[in-house]
């Protein structure tokens, strides 16, 4: 399902020096497609990141985990061409494509060299529009997936994360793994995977992003002749979800040395006005190294290796999470410290300190995401996704210097919510007290 880059773009990839600053274009191609570009001619190399929204959510009842089970097979055979045949064709030409499932998208990444450009475009559309989805292929990457179920069903940290989201969101998709269940995996049929690829693959939910060695025009007729016969229109998206997280501990016996923890409450929507104060204030909280989190659970009583927190902001509903594992004598005491930094946080807030320390963290380590084609194209895509404008590169650090010390104070009273907070333990903790 995962192919490595031949040694030749790997290293053209690699070699691709960080970019603190870009310039996007937007594109609109004859056929309607709107995409996001940054030209780097330096080296002759693109980078094309294809995403739709909807993703695993759109599993119809019964048939979960057949969005995953149809992008992890959707290179296994296209057009004339078996498995075999269509990997020796994608290596022939140094190009690399990797197709991806998440709850709220779906992916495609392709990578290849301009002098390939027209065949390896050729290819990836003969993967789309031609999948052959051959019963063999079907039932062989069926079985992968069936070994990661297994796998997870004795892995404490999914246990801990298969819990947490049936709690907060029950049948919804959201409250259920996206690679399914053994039984639902085992009935999905070949037929399933071409209704999958043509509810989840349509123009009105496509985001395009493009970095390397294209102009906008080549990208233009690149994009109509790779995705304009794509359906006009998929499936409903899913409808909106509160998370049902009431608060209290929720413990899952398992036989292991360590419990793991996940802890969270209701969070913040993307394009709420506060999310940039939000995500300030969570960096504070539990987003770096040096959070209070970390200090106060690790570096202070050495209850935990680690320790984090992060926004989840869902396209259907949202939360603020975090995770650690303990050992099982002090679990309940690391869960306590929490209990009382989330209390302290929600009633004091920040120190100005603290800000103009987080401030100069966020705007400094910003411009290391831009360090080659790949990650510059899946952060245009994000930005189309999230509503932001494509200036957004350059004024982001701006936004965050401009944030005061009264405004994530106020976002912190609003957003968390010490009652709320829940916790689901897996492991074989002592004396711990649960709901």
């Amino acid at each position: 399902m995962k192919h490595i880059l031949s040694a030749i773009v790997a290293v053209l990839w690699l070699s691709l020096p960080a970019q603190a600053a870009v310039e996007v274009q937007t594109v609109e191609t004859p056929g309607g497609i709107n995409a996001w570009l940054v030209e780097e001619h330096s080296i002759p190399f693109t980078a094309l990141e294809i995403r739709f929204q909807g993703g695993t959510a759109l599993d119809r009842p019964g048939k979960r985990g057949e969005t995953n089970l149809m992008m992890a097979t959707l290179e296994e055979g296209a057009g004339e061409l078996d498995a075999q045949g269509f990997a020796e064709a994608r290596d022939a030409l140094a190009a690399s494509f990797k197709f991806d499932a998440y709850m709220d998208s779906v992916t495609i990444s392709a990578r290849f060299l301009t002098e390939n450009r027209d065949e390896a475009m050729a290819l990836l559309r003969t993967a789309l529009m031609e999948p052959r989805f051959d019963q063999e292929a079907v039932d062989r990457v069926r079985g992968q997936v069936q070994s990661i179920l297994r796998s997870a069903d004795t892995d404490p940290g999914d246990i801990a994360s298969k819990m947490f989201y049936k709690q907060a969101f029950g049948d919804h998709p959201y409250g259920s793994d996206d690679n399914g269940t053994a039984e639902s995996v085992a009935g999905l049929t070949r037929d399933d995977m071409f209704l999958a690829k043509d509810r989840v693959m349509t123009r009105d939910r496509l985001y395009v992003g493009a970095v390397g060695d294209i102009s906008a025009e080549e990208l233009a007729t690149l994009l109509d002749d790779l995705l304009g016969d794509l359906p006009e229109s998929g499936s409903e998206l899913p409808e909106r979800v509160e998370p049902a997280l009431a608060g209290g501990v929720t413990v899952v016996p398992f036989d292991t040395p360590q419990s793991v923890v996940m802890f969270g409450q209701k969070g913040i929507t993307r394009d709420d006005p506060d999310f940039i104060p939000a995500y300030i204030a969570n960096e504070v909280l539990g987003g770096h190294g040096e959070s209070r989190l970390m200090d106060e659970v690790r570096e202070k009583r050495g209850l935990t290796y680690g320790i984090g927190s992060y926004l989840v902001p869902f396209d259907h509903s949202e939360l603020v999470m975090g995770q650690f594992s303990s050992g099982n004598a002090v679990v309940a005491e690391a869960i306590d410290v929490v209990k009382d930094e989330w209390a302290k946080f929600a009633e004091t807030g920040l120190t100005a300190e603290e800000l103009e320390m987080v401030k100069t963290y966020l705007t400094g380590a910003y411009a290391l995401r831009f360090d080659g084609n790949g990650p510059i194209a899946r952060i245009l895509v994000g930005m189309q996704m999230d509503g932001l404008s494509p200036d957004y590169i350059t004024t982001r650090n701006e936004m965050i210097d401009e944030v005061t010390l009264e405004q994530i104070n106020a976002v912190i009273k609003r957003l968390y919510d010490p009652e709320n907070l829940s916790f689901v333990v897996v492991g074989s903790p002592e004396g711990l007290a649960t709901n």
